[in-house]
């Protein structure tokens, strides 16, 4: 099986790469981290003996995603799985980031996954199944003040697996999307899961546990895949409540995480 992971030098890419290598499969890894996606090339070959080609790449660029595409063209490789995995989160509420902050997690999250998704579907293997896998997160569930923008951006990602799902299934491509709570993947993403106290640790997903269940899910039957049965019981209740309601809870809650995490970023001024 080929495989195909963006953002493979992070956290969970390389969990995920670390899980498929012990399945045997070979594996195209891409990143803007070059150094990070050779260290992990050289580590899977040495420990499980697959395939692993490697390309570095900014995502949000067309002209950089061609050239990747020109030399994957060139090898003749066609795809039985994607993971998209890359993107890229800033703490803050909405007029304490810069602009071009705001942006790019839209560039990278939402266009930069449309992009990789519809170039590797149009290279998967004909005559047989395929597997791709949206990464979104816990807060594509609700409305996020604080984390506006990120959790929209999963939102999405959230809605194109879904619709996907079903508009490809005659063709065989079978699609999860991934909805995680926190993941120790950065000192950023420690932080931030340290300052909210009880519910950050609570909501907390181990990356090795969840990387396994992911691909367990992915080629079992698809669909929505939120790990740890505290994530799932809280997007339960929280579909129950009036999307305003949540709206005000979650704000109080990480105004209070973020005025500990960075007190520089949040105003006390509750939002009308």
């Amino acid at each position: 099986m080929n495989v195909f992971i963006s953002g493979a030098s992070g956290g969970l890419g390389r969990a995920l790469a670390n899980e498929c290598g012990k399945r045997g499969f070979n594996l195209f890894l891409t990143d803007i981290n070059e150094g990070g996606l050779k260290s992990i090339q050289r580590g899977l070959e040495r420990q499980f003996g697959i395939t692993v080609t490697t390309a570095a790449c900014d995502l949000t660029s067309d002209e950089s995603v061609d050239a990747l595409l020109e030399k994957i063209d060139g090898y003749g490789i066609r795809f039985d799985m994607l993971l998209n995995v890359a993107g890229v989160d800033y703490e803050g509420g909405f007029l304490e980031r810069q602009r071009r902050d705001i942006i790019r997690i839209i560039s990278l999250n939402n266009e930069a996954t449309m992009r990789v998704t519809h170039a590797i579907l149009s290279r998967r293997r004909e005559g047989h199944p395929f597997y791709l896998l949206f990464t979104s997160s816990l807060a594509s569930m609700y409305p996020m003040p604080l984390k506006a923008t990120y959790a929209a951006s999963k939102r999405f990602l959230l809605d194109m697996a879904v619709a996907l799902g079903q508009e490809l299934k005659q063709s065989r491509v079978r699609v999860l999307a991934l909805c995680p709570g926190g993941l120790v993947t950065t000192k950023e993403a420690m932080s931030g899961i340290e300052a909210q106290g009880f519910w950050g640790d609570a909501t907390t997903n181990p990356l090795e546990k969840v990387a396994a269940r992911t691909l367990h899910r992915l080629q079992g039957r698809g669909g929505i895949y939120i790990p740890g049965a505290l994530n799932r019981t809280l997007t339960f209740f929280g579909n129950l409540l009036p999307r305003r309601w949540v709206a005000a809870a979650i704000y109080q809650r990480w105004s209070k995480a973020q005025q500990q995490w960075n007190p520089s970023k949040i105003k006390t001024r509750t939002p009308a």
